[in-house]
């Protein structure tokens, strides 16, 4: 059978594009309204897609700029996840839940149950976050550093998975005659003592429809990408042209292989901002138009955060961006992928947040149907992407378009499901189902 593509729908209130809520046809309060998030999970599952992704912070966006851009209020992937599983059949459903805010017992519990409730499509985006903001919300002055981070979400997901690995499939026997609910013997308690958490267990939740949830990782840095390498089964990742990609690809599955693995245990699936039309010239209209509704202020807010969290006040618009200090509370890789950019294409201030307004960095595609599938086609077929997760630049419009344009011409390539083949994440996106791990001598 011919390889095929993976396609992630990456969700975001009113879409992508930084001015997409001011579209005189968006629905400005979409982030905080169940229906239209159902709408669109429909729209993705009768197109076949494999999951659907939501992101996440624990902040409210605010500062100067934050007041003109729709990522202050949002509602929380583990509350709206198990909604869109019932209103759902078989896309799989994937939440971002940050480890430097949360215990593992959480998250265990919870993805766990997602994963019950949806019947075994649930996915877990593991994040170290890069909004400093979110410290003061749990009772820290400042942000773990970029290698804190990573050296406490190493051990938050060991914990993690020894949590979903607390029963066997089997433990729960439930035999009425005998009066026994639960096959004691099978119960494997974690009693996790390490550097950073303490934790007993057994998980409260029977083993996952699928083992345990699918494990997705985001980061890109070579912190990020040796804990992919070791953890992650789906990596979402920016790349703003083939090159990159093609770099990235090859780095990642060689660290794959590297940790023991298969490299096709991992699905590398880069983010793409589409905008598509009929015609080329509808499709640069809309792109026109949208780019016209960005505020000054609002791409400033943009940049500082996706530079690391860095102070612009007070730059030249017109000038250069200026020589930046590597940052220790944001995304060390988003920080050096849009530096770069801005050097290499000679962009001033103003035209580096106009081109990051609807991609944020990742690769960027305005044009028709044609064209659009041309590009993912030639990523996939030259090792540059797995699949992708697909941003539209609004919402619900812009999805729509891909599903009733792109998603018909890849099939038509044989480059796409025409209809599901399994009920599980796992089963579309071609992934094993993990064994539960051996017993081993509880960490003290």
């Amino acid at each position: 059978m011919k390889r095929q593509l993976h396609l992630g729908a990456f969700l975001m209130e009113t879409g992508h594009h930084l001015a997409a809520w001011r579209l005189p046809d968006a629905q400005a309060d979409a982030g905080l309204d169940i229906r239209a998030w159902i709408e669109l999970a429909r729209v993705a599952e009768a197109a076949c897609f494999d999951t659907l992704f939501v992101a996440d912070s624990v902040a409210a966006n605010l500062g100067p700029g934050a007041d003109r851009v729709a990522r202050a209020d949002r509602l929380d992937p583990l509350t709206l996840l198990p909604a869109l599983a019932v209103a759902t059949q078989r896309i799989g459903l994937i939440g971002t839940a940050t480890m430097s805010y949360n215990e593992p017992y959480h998250i265990a519990r919870k993805f766990a149950s997602l994963d019950h409730i949806s019947g075994g499509r649930a996915g877990w985006n593991l994040v170290t976050t890069d909004n400093a903001a979110e410290a003061r919300n749990f009772g820290r002055a400042e942000h773990y550093a970029h290698a804190d981070r990573y050296a406490r979400a190493q051990e938050f997901y060991e914990v993690v998975a020894a949590l979903w690995d607390s029963w066997d499939d089997e433990s729960f026997v439930r035999d009425k005659a005998s009066g026994l609910y639960y096959d004691a013997r099978s119960v494997r308690a974690p009693l996790h003592r390490g550097e950073h958490f303490s934790v007993d267990g057994p998980l409260n939740v029977a083993r996952a429809p699928q083992g345990r949830p699918v494990v997705v990782q985001a980061g890109s840095s070579p912190r990020g990408r040796e804990l992919a390498a070791r953890t992650a089964e789906v990596v979402f990742t920016a790349q703003p042209d083939i090159a990159s990609a093609q770099a990235f690809y090859r780095d990642l599955k060689a660290r794959v292989v590297a940790a023991g693995r298969v490299p096709d245990a991992l699905k590398i699936m880069p983010g793409v901002s589409v905008i598509v039309a009929p015609t080329l010239e509808e499709a640069q209209a809309r792109e026109a138009e949208l780019q016209s509704l960005v505020h000054p202020e609002a791409g400033i807010a943009l940049l500082e955060r996706m530079l690391g969290n860095v102070d612009l006040s007070g730059v030249d618009l017109d000038a250069p961006l200026p020589a930046l200090a590597p940052t220790e509370s944001g995304q060390r890789s988003r920080q050096d992928l849009l530096t770069s950019l801005a050097g290499a294409q000679g962009l001033t201030v103003r035209e580096l947040y106009l081109r990051i307004a609807a991609g944020r960095g990742h690769f960027t595609l305005t044009g028709t149907p044609q064209t659009v599938a041309d590009a993912l086609q030639h990523w996939f077929e030259n090792g540059a992407a797995d699949g992708f997760n697909v941003m539209a630049a609004d919402l619900p419009g812009g999805l729509a378009r891909f599903c009733s344009l792109v998603v018909p011409e890849l099939q038509r390539r044989g480059l796409f499901r025409t209809s599901y083949r399994g009920t599980t994440l796992r089963d579309h996106l071609g992934l094993a189902r993990p064994v539960r791990a051996p017993n081993v001598t509880p960490t003290h």
